[in-house]
C-alpha cells in the first residue's frame, strides 16, 4: 500500500505547485484545495436539491389529500419534480448509460467473436467489416445515431428519452470490437488437445462451446470486456458533452460555459471522478474474471 500511497502524494504536490503558476480566463488553475472544497459544495448542493423534492412532494401529498376530502371524485394529479439535476444525479445517469451500452455491445460481441474463433469462413467474412469501424470515431457516429433514433424512436408515451437511446446506441457501437476481436483471437487460439478430447467424447457444439471453448477463452475475453468497458466510459462522456445529453459530459460542459470563478474546480472534481469511476468499474471486471477463470493460479493484473 505504500508505493501507491507515495505516487498519489507526489501527483498532489506536483499539482499543487504547477496550479499556482497558471492563470486562465476563469482565474487561477485550481488546485487541490480549491478541488477538495467544491467537492464538499457539491455535496451539499445534492442533499440541497433532494430536500427541495421531498418538500415538493410533501406538499403535493397534501394537496392532493385536501383535494380529495372535498372532493371524493377528484383523481390526484402525478406531477413530478422539475428541479435542475445535481453532480450525483448526473453521475447515475452515465453509469446507467454506459452499463446499458456495454450490456448492449457484449451480448452481440461475444458470441459473434465465439463464432468468428470457431469458423475461419465466418471470420473472412466480418473481418473486413472490423477494420472498416474499428477505428471510427464515436464523435462521427453520434451525428448519426442522433438523426437514425429522432426518425425511429417515435412515441407519445417513450420508455426511455431520445437522448438516452443516441448516447447508449453511441456507446454500443465503440463498445463492440475489443470484445468481439479478443473473443475470437481466444477461441482460435484454444490448445489442440483441449479440441481433441471434446471430439474423443463427442461434445455436441453447445456442449463444445460450453465445457470446452469459453473455460479456455475466459482471459481473452475479459480482456475484450475490460477494453470496451474502459473505451465505453470514454466514449459517453465525449458524446454527453457534444449532444448534450444528461450525464457528467453535460455537467461539465455547462460548468465550463457557466464561466464562474468556480467552474475550473468542479470540471477538476468532474475529471477525478471520471478516472475513479473509470478505475472502479475495471478493477470490477478483474474480479468478475477471477471469480468466473477455472485457473486460479493465475496472476490477474
Amino acid at each position: 500500500m505504500l508505493l501507491p500511497i507515495i505516487g498519489i502524494l507526489i501527483f498532489i504536490a506536483l499539482w499543487a505547485a504547477v496550479a499556482k503558476n497558471i492563470d486562465t480566463s476563469l482565474g487561477e488553475f485550481p488546485g487541490p484545495t480549491q478541488v477538495w472544497e467544491q467537492s464538499f459544495i457539491l455535496v451539499n448542493e445534492h442533499k440541497a436539491q433532494h430536500e427541495k423534492a421531498e418538500a415538493f412532494y410533501e406538499r403535493l401529498e397534501k394537496r392532493n389529500a385536501k383535494r380529495v376530502a372535498e372532493d371524493p371524485d377528484y383523481v390526484p394529479t402525478l406531477k413530478i419534480f422539475t428541479g435542475a439535476p445535481t453532480f450525483f444525479d448526473q453521475i447515475w445517469t452515465s453509469l446507467y448509460t454506459v452499463a446499458v451500452g456495454f450490456f448492449v455491445a457484449s451480448i452481440i460481441a461475444v458470441p459473434l467473436g465465439i463464432l468468428c474463433g470457431l469458423s475461419k469462413g465466418t471470420y473472412a467474412a466480418i473481418n473486413p467489416l472490423i477494420q472498416l469501424f474499428k477505428p471510427v470515431s464515436p464523435l462521427a457516429w453520434l451525428p448519426l445515431v442522433t438523426m437514425v433514433v429522432s426518425a425511429v424512436y417515435v412515441s407519445d408515451d417513450p420508455m426511455f428519452s431520445k437522448s438516452f437511446i443516441t448516447s447508449a446506441v453511441t456507446v454500443s457501437l465503440c463498445c463492440l470490437w475489443p470484445t468481439l476481436i479478443n473473443t475470437a483471437v481466444g477461441v482460435s487460439s484454444i490448445d489442440k488437445d483441449l479440441i481433441n478430447v471434446s471430439k474423443v467424447l463427442r461434445l455436441n457444439a453447445f456442449k463444445h462451446v460450453l465445457k470446452i471453448v469459453l473455460p479456455s477463452s475466459i482471459p481473452a475475453i475479459f480482456t475484450g470486456l475490460r477494453l470496451s468497458l474502459g473505451i465505453g466510459w470514454m466514449v459517453l462522456i465525449a458524446a454527453e458533452m457534444l449532444a448534450q445529453n444528461p450525464g457528467l459530459g453535460k455537467f461539465v460542459w455547462d460548468e465550463f460555459q457557466n464561466g464562474s470563478s468556480e467552474s475550473l474546480a468542479r470540471i477538476m472534481v468532474a475529471v477525478l471522478t471520471i478516472g475513479v469511476i473509470g478505475f472502479i468499474l475495471d478493477r470490477l471486471m478483474l474480479s468478475v474474471q477471477r471469480h468466473v477463470s477455472w485457473d486460479k493460479s493465475v496472476s490477474l493484473r
